[in-house]
């Protein structure tokens, strides 16, 4: 794949016409003042038929699941998951171009969505039984209730897991969580929050089990803050989140079991592993805008007697622009076209994407701010919300420094 085929453009025409007509009147609402960006995003839904969509597929994948769970019981072989689950791929430029028009105008509604219908669903998803999934999943995916991932803590950050100190301890059939999170998005108003703590088994706390528990919004003792202030992604509210004794049943352990396959920690790698491949499109969004507004202020910007994009300094600027345009665009055909082959990439691979992604959307908003000069300071010209809103690309879902090892670490092993 080298271009967006037919189909595609009209598709993306038709979500930039919405982002201009829904999004645009409404960012500094959205960065400044108290406008949550759900109910906009809701609409998005419902005008491209998204959560319909959701649903079909939701429906089939469920009822997949429930003939296979009956073929096991009856001690018959279900078939091959490839056959079961088919590969058309086809959804995937339909999920990423959304991203990228969002990305443009209001990058932080990009986070809120993915981390409310992809990183809380997927956990669920990925690792719940049907039961649980036709109780949280699917209001998820269709954005009809907003949902929090909780990993990071106060005192933790790149070292998630060694220094995860929220707790899971068993009571009779019941469990009893504790701990506090931060820098949770979406904490302030998730309906449905996926909680991920240790098993307080009395063994060292290093190596005890990770388990994750789907929490509802006012369960006793469960406490989400207000909205945490910060330096960019103003329209993707973040919070904390506070648990004192909250008390919860199996049922809201996800797949019932201490025990899962390869265990917690990996569910959560790989729910980073699909977080990181999205930065791709968000960072070609940000990129996206800043080359077009940059090249509209180059050209009618006037110094010393002419526009400054005359000047080959300013050339350059704008040259090295569009080949990163060109290599993150790439990165996003990449992804579609492993997903119409039903490949996903390694963690490897999807920490080189994000690596360069992210650094690339960072290094052109800040050049673009460059090429606006005074005027790209200020608030009124959009490259400074662009500018701000790309850093925090390089940090979450694992820092530059943090891809850069699992890069290196894959080569070596090789």
């Amino acid at each position: 794949m080298f271009e967006w085929n037919e189909e595609q453009q009209m598709i993306r025409d038709a979500v930039r016409r919405f982002v201009d007509d829904e999004v645009r009147p409404h960012v500094e609402e959205l960065e400044h003042g108290d406008l949550a960006p759900y109910d906009i995003l809701r609409k998005l839904f419902a005008t491209f038929g998204m959560d319909s969509m959701a649903r079909d597929r939701f429906a089939k994948q469920i009822a997949r699941e429930k003939l296979v769970a009956e073929m096991v019981a009856r001690g018959e072989t279900p078939p091959p998951a490839a056959e079961r689950s088919g590969g058309d791929g086809g959804g995937a430029a339909m999920s990423l171009i959304p991203i990228i028009e969002l990305c443009r105008v209001c990058p932080g509604m990009v986070t809120a969505m993915g981390v409310s219908m992809g990183l809380t669903s997927a956990a669920i998803m990925s690792k719940g039984t049907i039961a649980q999934k036709e109780r949280w999943a699917l209001d998820l995916l269709t954005m009809d209730k907003v949902g929090a991932w909780a990993i990071t803590e106060p005192g933790s950050g790149s070292d998630a897991f060694g220094s995860m100190r929220a707790t899971a301890r068993r009571d009779g059939d019941d469990y009893i969580l504790n701990g506090s999170k931060t820098f949770i998005t979406n904490g302030p108003y998730a309906d449905t929050t996926v909680f991920i703590c240790k098993l307080d088994d009395g063994g060292p706390i290093e190596q005890r089990k990770v388990v994750s528990f789907v929490l509802d919004r006012g369960i006793p003792g469960f406490v989400q803050s207000n909205r945490l202030r910060k330096m960019g992604m103003h329209s993707s509210p973040t919070g904390q989140l506070f648990l004192d004794d909250v008390r919860v049943g199996r049922d809201r352990l996800i797949g019932e079991t201490e025990d899962q396959p390869a265990g917690g920690r990996e569910g959560a790698k790989a729910t980073f592993q699909q977080e990181r491949s999205g930065v791709a499109a968000m960072s070609l969004g940000i990129i996206e805008e800043c080359l077009q507004l940059s090249v509209a202020y180059a050209k009618d910007r006037v110094q010393f007697g002419k526009p400054i994009g005359e000047f080959q300094l300013i050339q350059d600027k704008l040259a090295r622009m569009e080949v990163a345009r060109i290599n993150v665009q790439n990165l996003v055909f990449r992804t579609i076209e492993m997903s119409a082959a039903g490949k996903t990439m390694s963690l490897a691979e999807a920490s080189a994407m994000k690596l360069y992604s992210a650094r690339a959307a960072t290094e052109v908003a800040l050049e673009a701010v460059q090429v606006f000069g005074g005027n790209g300071y200020m608030s009124e010209f959009r490259v400074e919300q662009l500018a701000r809103d790309a850093k925090v690309l390089q940090i979450y879902a694992g820092t530059d420094e943090i891809q850069i090892t699992h890069i290196a670490k894959e080569l070596l092993r090789a």
